[in-house]
């Protein structure tokens, strides 16, 4: 065993996996750690004593565990015990008393759990054991790091193949709490960078200025997942700076694309003061799935494939003008000096000179749009060079190396 003693949360509904819990509370111990078990059940008895058990849970969810089983709903009860057990969990972490979790369930058990997981920190250990691991896993990991592994069998009752995928998993989460890896700033600023696959030689440009100026980088794809988990990284303190390369989340946001990033996109860094320099990477691209999946609205438009499972559609002057309107829009929030830089030759490989998404006239409205639009401490900077040129990267790194020797970031 690595380091001192962990404390891993055994989290589950007691009533229906009180035996599989208790087979990975010995399991974990066997590994010279505790376990802290606690239940998430309502109707059935636990089948062992919990160390959290199901009345504090629902009281720190806001209701009496007996006024709850005057009628015990799912509807009520699922939210109730989540929330119960995030509070507890929560305040657990922030006292340092517990270095990991991990669960197991089917579709119920699964969306509890998971729900408590994701409003843990990025870095802390979290391991889900789900019949749901082998289908769309989306909706239970978001933009967290939940582990989820498939246990083969459904969790009901113990027999080799459950022995040995509990067993598994154990050692799994045990082996994530030992990590001495500590998820902090580092003693170089971290920078986030963000990018898409048409983009990308911009952005490993970036990368290396970045890194030749003595800061660190982590890169976003700019995928909808990609800008929120950086969002998040933001508002936990480990993120510096950010250069915002892909801003197209924006656009699929608005238009229903698959890259939709939320309605915070490009407003954290803003309200919390990061130094950011942005730019309109692939910012007229709406991104769908196979040809068939294109909204009817937009099948008439230009369209380029990505991939066999990826198809590119270009919006219109009048659209690309709204994307600069919202861009601004969130923009507003920003407190200090920001940057935005435009590549006035193409936002992106496939919308340069020669590509089938060129259209310099929609690029000028889009800018001028922009240049009315912008908050007054957001600088709007125009080259004549394309997103993927070394010479805009390095434009891009040298104005937010600046901003972050003037805002104390460097």
């Amino acid at each position: 065993m690595v380091g001192r003693e962990k404390t891993i949360v055994v989290l589950g509904t007691m009533d229906t996996k009180g035996r599989e819990m208790k087979f990975l509370k010995d399991e974990i111990e066997k590994r010279g750690h505790s376990a802290l078990v606690m239940d998430t059940g309502v109707i059935g008895e636990p089948c062992f004593k919990p160390d959290v058990a199901r009345e504090k849970v629902t009281a720190a969810g806001g209701m009496d565990y007996k006024e709850l089983m005057k009628k015990p709903t799912r509807e009520v009860a699922s939210p109730l015990m989540s929330r119960g057990a995030t509070k507890i969990i929560k305040k657990l972490l922030e006292e340092e008393k517990i270095h990991g979790i991990i669960s197991m369930g089917g579709t119920q058990g699964t969306t509890l759990a998971t729900a408590v997981m994701r409003e843990l920190p990025i870095g802390f250990p979290k391991l889900m054991v789900s019949t749901m691991a082998s289908g769309n896993t989306a909706p239970f990991v978001d933009i967290s790091d939940i582990t989820m592994m498939f246990p083969v069998a459904d969790i009901m009752g113990l027999n080799p193949v459950t022995r040995k995928i509990l067993s598994n998993a154990a050692g799994a989460v045990c082996g994530m709490a030992e990590s001495e890896v500590i998820l902090r700033s580092a003693e170089k600023p971290l920078v986030a960078l963000t990018t898409v696959g048409i983009t990308t030689q911009g952005a490993l440009t970036a990368q290396r200025q970045l890194e030749a100026s003595g800061c660190e980088t982590i890169v976003f794809h700019a995928v909808g997942t990609g800008g929120r988990a950086m969002e998040s990284l933001m508002k936990q303190g480990v993120i510096r700076a950010v250069l915002d390369l892909a801003t197209i989340e924006v656009t699929n946001e608005m238009y229903g694309g698959m890259l939709a990033g939320g309605k915070e996109r490009l407003t954290v860094a803003g309200k919390l003061g990061l130094p950011q320099v942005l730019a309109p990477g692939a910012i007229a691209i709406l991104v769908f799935g196979k040809p068939e999946t294109i909204p009817e609205k937009f099948k008439n438009r230009k369209i380029i494939p990505h991939s066999p499972l990826i198809t590119d559609v270009r919006i219109t002057k009048d659209e690309q003008m709204e994307v600069a309107k919202e861009l601004a829009r969130r923009l507003r929030y920003t407190r200090e000096r920001a940057v935005f830089m435009i590549p006035n030759r193409g936002y992106d490989s496939y919308s340069v000179a020669g590509m089938g998404f060129w259209e310099p006239e929609s690029d000028a409205a889009f800018v001028e749009t922009l240049r009315d639009s912008l908050p007054s401490n957001i600088q709007l900077k125009e080259l004549d060079m394309d997103i993927n040129d070394p010479a805009f990267a390095k434009a891009m790194v040298d104005d937010l190396v600046q901003l972050m020797k003037q805002q104390g970031a460097l």
